[in-house]
């Protein structure tokens, strides 16, 4: 069996890539909902709805865990999948978010107290990421900005106009002084650099510790790592093809990215 990895685009091939240098032996399969991205406008429903009809689709691939790349997705509907969906129909099966491993991460270093998150409007209207690091440690303070052009900027190759754009969207959080921003969305480590330029803090990445995380999990889960298989295969699937999501696939993934269509709904 296999290893999921949704997103509502092609965000979430940062998150693959890393996964695969991280743990190659195993096989994975990533699905993007590129006719429906972006997610972070549409409705609670809807969000869960889409999630319902990608986490189907990978469990008929023969995937036993799949990861939830996408923010907005793990923030609106993951708990209703874990809580009744799976229970229900997939008991054995497993969906994981990056909420949860983001915000563990962002609150390593025991110095930071003042934590900010760009994300979608979605994803920051779920105030997610606030409620998880309360969890974890109630005297951090959290502060949020909404980044809603940035993934179709990003999913159309435009990121040359991310700049002016950017500053606008750090502005709040850095009037707060924040000491870390963590990126809430698995599109915007293509823009990790030019963030990091106008922040001048530490920036949380996605694909940079959900490979740590996934593989502590399998450690501690027994039962889930013995059914996966380990032939190093990756399959990539997405809803729709442009030349630009051609182009963006092999630019974010590499060469031999090959995207195949399908039909989820």
């Amino acid at each position: 069996m296999k290893i999921g990895v949704f997103d509502s685009g092609l965000g979430g091939l940062f998150v693959l890539k890393s996964l695969v240098k991280e743990l190659p032996e195993y096989d994975y399969v990533y699905l993007g909902d590129t006719q429906r991205v972006p997610y972070g406008n549409r409705s609670h429903d809807t969000i869960y709805l889409f999630l319902e009809q990608a986490i189907e689709y990978l469990f008929r691939q023969n995937c036993v865990l799949v990861i939830v790349a996408c923010n907005t997705a793990s923030a609106e509907a993951l708990r209703r999948i874990q809580q009744n969906y799976l229970p229900r129909n997939y008991p054995d099966r497993r969906v994981l978010g990056v909420i949860i491993p983001t915000a563990e991460e962002a609150l390593k270093d025991h110095k930071i107290n003042r934590i900010g998150v760009l994300g979608t409007r979605a994803t920051i209207n779920s105030r997610a990421y606030a409620r998880e690091i309360k969890k974890l440690n109630p005297g951090v303070k959290v502060f949020q900005s909404a980044a809603p052009l940035l993934v179709p900027l990003i999913e159309n190759g435009e990121t040359k106009w991310a700049q002016p754009i950017l500053r606008e969207y750090l502005k709040p959080l850095l009037k707060e002084k924040v000491q870390a921003i963590i990126l809430g969305c698995t599109h915007y480590p293509i823009l990790k650099k030019q963030i990091h330029k106008l922040a001048k803090i530490p920036i949380i990445s996605q694909d940079e510790c959900v490979p740590a995380k996934l593989k502590d999990y399998l450690v501690r889960h027994r039962e889930i790592d013995t059914c996966l298989s380990r032939n190093g295969g990756v399959r990539l699937f997405v809803t729709d093809i442009t030349e630009s999501l051609m182009k963006l696939s092999h630019e974010w993934f590499g060469g031999k990215a090959k995207l195949i269509k399908v039909k989820i709904d």
